[in-house]
């Protein structure tokens, strides 16, 4: 990428990103093998979107998922808490209990992910509390487990502003109060972010800017209802590959710049794609997100 354009992109960052963490945490080393990831959460996190991950990461990336619906950490983890479409989001080969799956031990990393909205999952849903508890129970299993939060983002009409959530939650409510506590508890092997919302941000800052080629506006990265009235919260294609990116360039410490870009679903269809184009203007946008946050673990 030519330098002009690597620094208007890196200006659509906000201050409050680069640097930003509430503690310091110490450095992951880059895995030097194919890594086995389970995947806790809902419909942000979906199937497909762990499937374009795979293909990311090529032969020898392995995954198991619990999802459901708007679910939070706590409704996974309590046996008596109802989980929303569990029945029809869970199914082989790709699910696991997730109880049993970080209890075994035997993957290499866990990312999870709260529900939306983060403040009422907070005060709400025991946020703090069950983090720990799917985080300790990682951790007793196998002392090796990268352990992640999956940062997502509010409704595209949120009152305050769907950029404005994604710049002002950062600090005070995914690092503060969501990782900070388990950071206290855990210094040296806590919760690291994969900060997908702060790339898809990023993402539409530049588009909105007239900086990726063929997308111009927030809201393609997002997808459409059946109708065909606009869906303000679940990622289109597009916005899946933006995340699928984000998790593939924080798990394996690796830029994502020349990855394949036209990728299948779940369902072994092709998904829609960026322009070959567009699709190095956003590897280089992701990985610039993720060397700007330090709670990635990822060297800057």
């Amino acid at each position: 990428m030519k330098r002009r354009g690597f620094l208007a992109m890196l200006a659509l960052l906000p201050a409050t990103r680069v640097g930003a963490s509430s503690q310091p945490v110490p450095p992951l080393t880059p895995p030097q093998a194919p890594l086995t990831v389970f995947h806790l959460g809902h419909s942000l996190v979906g199937s497909d979107m762990p499937h374009m991950l795979a293909q990311l990461a090529g032969d020898g990336h392995r995954w198991n998922s619990q999802l459901g619906s708007g679910t939070s950490l706590k409704q996974h983890w309590e046996p008596g808490e109802p989980i929303l479409d569990f029945d029809l989001v869970n199914h082989p080969p790709n699910y696991r209990d997730a109880r049993k799956a970080l209890g075994s031990g035997d993957y290499d990393a866990v990312v999870l992910t709260e529900m939306v909205e983060l403040h009422d999952a907070i005060r709400y849903h025991g946020s703090v509390k069950y983090l720990r508890r799917w985080g300790d129970l990682a951790r007793e299993a196998n002392p090796d487990t990268r352990l992640y939060m999956y940062e997502t983002w509010h409704w595209l009409d949120d009152p305050a502003g769907w950029l404005q959530r994604i710049d002002t939650d950062l600090e005070p409510l995914w690092l503060g109060k969501l990782l900070g506590s388990d950071t206290r508890r855990n210094p040296k092997r806590p919760v690291y972010l994969i900060p997908a919302g702060q790339a898809m941000a990023a993402v539409a800052r530049a588009a909105e800017a007239g900086q990726v080629d063929g997308l111009t506006k927030r809201q393609q990265l997002f997808a459409l209802e059946p109708s065909g009235k606009q869906d303000k919260i679940h990622f289109s294609d597009l916005g899946g590959y933006v995340v699928a990116l984000t998790h593939y360039a924080v798990l394996y410490h690796r830029s994502p710049a020349g990855l394949p870009h036209q990728l299948m679903r779940a369902d072994s269809t092709a998904a829609n794609a960026f322009t070959p184009t567009a699709a190095r203007q956003v590897q280089d946008i992701v990985w610039q997100v993720v060397r700007a946050q330090p709670r990635t673990g990822v060297a800057p």
